[in-house]
């Protein structure tokens, strides 16, 4: 059965000429081979459609490759603030990378500017937002998120923290319906001084 994805779709998908574009039709020729694989029928009324949905969500859960997290870490022109900056329960969603599965959880981001330079708030959760839609690692995730802040904004430090279900561990293999998975990364001043890393968490986790 021929694929058909909307133009509109296809648009949205289209990337910048130096970036890998996501081929629909590859994914959902994919899926319908999956689907033989487990003995389905993929022309049944029922998963007719299921291919070319499955393809439009990778895209969707993959779209952070596509995307350049630089642009995220732009400092305010002419807002100064030298406290500790928090952003916490960001809610992420990503893949695993081993079993193409999904973990959820939520992203923890603090940091302390440096001269003065912040960042809008709403852009450190762009930047967990463009790191999590990837192939991913949780550990590689918190890192990526941290790294990226810690270059591009030079504060003086930074702190990120991920708590995450995966589901290739709750719904196969062990199959531990309550593990969660905490990960951080801890640079500058937040590494060196661990009065100034206990506050952080303090704030982040809610407990004195």
């Amino acid at each position: 059965m021929a694929t058909e994805f909307s133009e509109d779709k296809k648009a949205q998908d289209s990337v910048r000429s130096n970036q890998t574009p996501v081929d629909l039709e590859m994914i959902a020729r994919g899926v319908r081979l999956i689907l033989e694989g487990i003995g389905e029928d993929p022309t049944r009324s029922g998963l007719q459609g299921t291919p070319n949905r499955v393809a439009e969500m990778y895209a969707e859960l993959t779209a952070g490759m596509r995307e350049d997290p630089q642009r995220h870490v732009v400092p305010l022109p002419g807002d100064k603030h030298d406290e500790m900056v928090i952003v916490k329960d960001i809610s992420i969603a990503s893949l695993c990378e081993h079993h193409l599965a999904p973990f959820v959880g939520k992203c923890h981001i603090a940091y302390i500017p440096k001269d003065g330079r912040i960042l809008g708030i709403s852009k450190l959760a762009r930047l967990a937002e463009t790191f999590s839609r990837r192939l991913q690692l949780q550990e590689r995730l918190t890192t990526d998120i941290a790294n990226t802040l810690y270059e591009g904004l030079k504060p003086v430090g930074v702190m990120v923290v991920i708590e995450a279900e995966h589901t290739c561990m709750t719904l196969r293999g062990v199959r531990k319906a309550s593990a969660k998975t905490i990960t951080s990364a801890v640079l500058g001043g937040f590494r060196n001084d661990p009065r100034t890393r206990a506050e952080a968490m303090a704030l982040i986790t809610g407990k004195e």
